[in-house]
């Protein structure tokens, strides 16, 4: 299963999220510095909404969605953007 969808897997089962996107921006990074030429789950971008997130403060809701990625950090994952809808 593609990197992307695994985290969304993740994401939804564990924060049942109101918006939930996960692109894989990995082709338009092949080729820079530190790549390893993999063109696909190596850069995701997450956008998200979730109540079950909590009120915390941006920083504790990063971690929460870090957290969730780390098996993909093992698989080759380089970088998580996340954005809040």
């Amino acid at each position: 299963m593609p990197a992307a969808d695994q985290l969304h897997h993740i994401l939804q089962t564990r924060h049942a999220p109101e918006v939930l996107e996960v692109i894989d921006e990995s082709a338009q990074h092949a080729g820079h510095a530190g790549s390893d030429g993999r063109t696909e789950g190596s850069h995701l971008r997450v956008r998200i909404s979730a109540a079950a997130l909590g009120s915390g403060s941006r920083v504790d809701k990063h971690r929460l969605v870090y957290d969730a990625a780390q098996p993909l950090f093992a698989q080759g994952l380089h970088a998580l953007a996340i954005e809040w809808a």
